[in-house]
């Protein structure tokens, strides 16, 4: 009966359907953040960490599928939106964690980045407090998390002793310098763009409805706020 119900919900509400081909290839990649980690913390071998990175391209492969799945297939729904931005920031506390844990990189870093996730979740406190639904990703956001799904790979490869070792740090620590920058450009953004919001409720006196979706970011990434 309650399996009758949901697919009656899903049936009136296509955002609300739940057994989709891209929640599917979300709900894998979610499972894959335990495998990294031990595939990185566990061996800790040359050959480990290639899986790990082999792993990481294959998240972010899947990150790109599963939107465009989604968009051929007419398959958005809510949950996609919330687990497509869930794996990605999974894998970047992951491997900054794994990183840091194998003194690849400071600790410092990973305090800058938690602390932008502390930032974001509050601000997400307030936006619910006022009755908005998360707001979409913005173009700076995606492009910071590609930017840092590029850096780890090359941080991990670039720790080892080889002959491409070098180039991989130097190019992996550009990645992630640009991409922590963006990353805290893009809360900025989104926590001005929450501001702006509320702000406006309070001049104008507007209620919202629980669950009504604000436009998005002007400046954002139209095909990750379709997922």
């Amino acid at each position: 009966m309650a399996k009758a119900a949901a697919g009656d919900a899903a049936a009136g509400d296509p955002q609300a359907r739940i057994v989709t081909i891209p929640n599917a290839i979300s709900v894998a990649r979610l499972l894959g953040v335990p495998v990294f980690l031990w595939l990185v913390l566990g061996p800790r071998s040359t050959a480990g960490d290639w899986w790990a990175v082999a792993l990481l391209i294959a998240a972010g492969l899947s990150d790109w599928l599963d939107g465009k799945i989604a968009r051929a297939l007419n398959q958005q729904s809510r949950l996609g939106q919330v687990l497509d931005p869930a794996a990605d920031r999974l894998y970047i506390a992951a491997t900054v964690i794994a990183l840091a844990i194998r003194e690849i990189i400071p600790w410092w870093l990973v305090a800058l980045l938690a602390a932008r996730e502390v930032v974001l979740g509050v601000v997400l406190l307030v936006l619910r407090r006022h009755d908005y639904e998360p707001l979409q990703v913005s173009f700076a956001g995606k492009t910071a998390t590609l930017a840092l799904l590029y850096a780890f790979p090359l941080l991990f490869l670039g720790s080892h002793t080889a002959s491409y070792s070098e180039a991989c740090r130097i190019i992996g620590w550009a990645f992630a310098i640009w991409g922590s920058a963006l990353y805290w450009l893009a809360a900025v953004l989104y926590a001005e763009q929450a501001r702006r919001l509320v702000r406006e409720d309070r001049e104008n006196g507007r209620d919202h409805s629980p669950g009504e979706m604000p436009l998005g970011d002007p400046g954002g990434d139209r095909e990750a706020g379709q997922r």
